[in-house]
């Protein structure tokens, strides 16, 4: 009875603190996403970049800070040592960032300097530095511990800074962030050729039964459709510059009876000069079968874009059931 009480006592220490620790995990992976759209938002200033990373640093640190008033575990100390050092990286990084961004803009430097891209890649290392040290440091052998301790049922947080890495890891990668920013920095207009197009159309069945089809214009798509039924959008980026946050719309037209036109909006986050990304559209709900209709693809204009007449395609589709 003893060892039961003192089994179940150490199971909801670990519990309780893991608890605190998944609390802090989501509003510091939250942070990250909130780094990574400062740097991918249209239109901001260098200004207002700085504002931005300032804040989100700020916020971070209440992160360090609660974790350092928690009490670990006494097998955790190391590890729980470990996480404080993962957020630590990453209010280092943000404030970094925020930093280069600063003296950018009070010297004035070319968004195209190679040196402060660098500078700021040297930054998003930090970033991404944290989230090995939180898997690595902190959540691998604290899972080992618990089962060492026979813990089940209780799970240690991830917490990743930067889902996507290559958007912003890089001098490459922060060269363009500068290239894309120089113009709205002095409230100019975009130079040079900005554009993107579409590539192509698929309809992808991932359930049992059906085929990928890539949709072609001018002719009549017949579609297998499935619970599961996405479709995939790629376009391509024909300009000379990073462009970021373009939504993409697809409407699959359906008669009023039947509930009316079924919309979706996917945005591209971030593409690269002379680049491809896909945006995926899925819970689709009911389509309409056995009669004609069209599924219609839109992607908005980017600034400075002339050409717009490649930005949108209509297909003349059926849905069918598997066989």
């Amino acid at each position: 009875m003893i060892q039961s009480c003192a089994s179940k006592s150490k199971h909801d220490a670990y519990a309780s603190y893991m608890d605190d620790v998944d609390t802090i995990a989501s509003q510091s992976t939250n942070n990250g996403k909130a780094t990574v759209t400062a740097l991918t938002t249209p239109g901001l200033t260098l200004s207002q970049m700085v504002s931005r990373l300032r804040n989100i640093a700020a916020r971070e640190q209440q992160n360090v800070d609660a974790a350092q008033g928690l009490r670990p575990p006494g097998k955790l100390r190391v590890e729980h040592g470990n996480m404080i050092e993962a957020l630590q990286l990453r209010v280092s990084g943000v404030n970094g960032l925020a930093d280069t961004f600063q003296r950018i803009t009070a010297s004035k430097t070319s968004g195209s300097d190679t040196e402060s891209a660098a500078l700021l890649a040297d930054q998003a290392q930090r970033l991404l530095a944290s989230d090995v040290v939180w898997d690595d440091l902190f959540r691998t052998p604290s899972m080992t511990q618990l089962q060492e301790d026979g813990i089940s049922g209780v799970e240690v947080p991830e917490s990743h800074f930067l889902a996507s890495p290559d958007l912003i890891v890089g001098t490459h990668a922060m060269s363009l962030v500068l290239q894309r920013i120089g113009g709205a920095s002095t409230g100019g207009t975009p130079v040079g050729r900005h554009g993107t197009n579409i590539v192509s159309t698929a309809a992808l069945p991932t359930g049992v039964g059906g085929a990928s089809k890539v949709l072609q214009v001018g002719t009549l798509n017949t579609v297998t459709t499935s619970s599961s039924l996405v479709f995939q959008v790629t376009i391509h980026n024909g300009g000379d510059s990073q462009e970021v946050q373009i939504p993409v719309t697809l409407t699959i037209a359906r008669p009023a009876q039947q509930g009316g036109p079924i919309t979706k909006t996917a945005t591209v986050q971030l593409i690269d000069p002379a680049t491809d990304a896909t945006v995926t559209f899925g819970d689709l709900g009911q389509v309409p079968f056995a009669s004609q209709t069209t599924v219609s693809v839109d992607v908005a204009a980017v600034p400075g874009e002339v050409t717009k007449t490649n930005n949108s395609a209509q297909y003349r589709v059926i849905f069918s059931l598997p066989q």
